[in-house]
């Protein structure tokens, strides 16, 4: 019995549909942090700094990077520390998208040490300094939101934002602890994984999750700026 042979363009215009339909059934987050601020060496979690005009530049190039001939984004989600905030509204103004802000996606607060450097920190309480370098899993600095308690806000809003915006192509902008947090949940790693990655000034994670089955797909873009 001979199989009958398909046209090759019919096959093709299958082969583009069944592609298109499984891009469609993706959530494609690209998550990204803010650029360079003023007073950087500090502890600033929730410290309302603003961008320097080098981290203005930062996200600039991140955000119209050559791999992204267009603006691909449905929504942005951003912090609203006004070091996210600020460019989320400029960029979606200038590209007609809109923009939320989402207050649990604000950086870790670091309580009395909030906008000190470690110099200073050190002067008055190294042996806490120490320890909690040694394991913030455990130390927690005085007046400040453990990580574990960080961790369970970032989860719950980020469990809300996938179930809210399915499908979608999303632009998150948020602070390095909240993207390692993302990240360890997505790779399924322990929070004690969460220095490995690389968060540094306005790079980018993106983060492709299918609706139907398998793992999520992730690949890293450095600013390099």
């Amino acid at each position: 019995m001979k199989w009958p042979l398909f046209p090759k363009r019919l096959f093709r215009k299958k082969f583009d549909l069944l592609s298109f339909t499984l891009h469609s059934l993706l959530t494609q987050i690209d998550l990204l942090r803010h650029g360079e601020t003023e007073h950087r060496n500090r502890y600033c979690g929730s410290t309302n700094h603003p961008l320097t005009p080098l981290g203005w530049q930062q996200l600039w190039h991140a955000v119209n990077h050559p791999e992204k001939n267009s603006v691909p984004w449905n929504v942005i989600i951003t912090s609203p520390l006004q070091r996210c905030a600020a460019f989320a509204a400029e960029l979606g103004r200038h590209h007609h998208i809109p923009v939320i802000e989402e207050r649990r996606f604000q950086e870790i607060h670091f309580g009395d040490w909030e906008n000190l450097s470690s110099a200073e920190i050190m002067q008055n309480d190294a042996s806490t300094l120490m320890r909690f370098w040694q394991n913030p899993l455990i130390v927690t600095p005085p007046n400040a939101e453990s990580l574990i308690e960080f961790n369970k806000r970032i989860l719950s809003a980020w469990r809300e934002l996938l179930d809210r915006h399915q499908q979608k192509k999303i632009l998150f902008i948020s602070h390095g602890g909240v993207m390692r947090i993302i990240l360890c949940h997505v790779h399924h790693k322990p929070l004690e994984n969460l220095l490995k990655f690389k968060v540094n000034h306005a790079d980018r994670y993106s983060i492709s999750i299918p609706m139907v089955s398998g793992d999520p797909t992730v690949s890293y873009h450095p600013c390099n700026v």
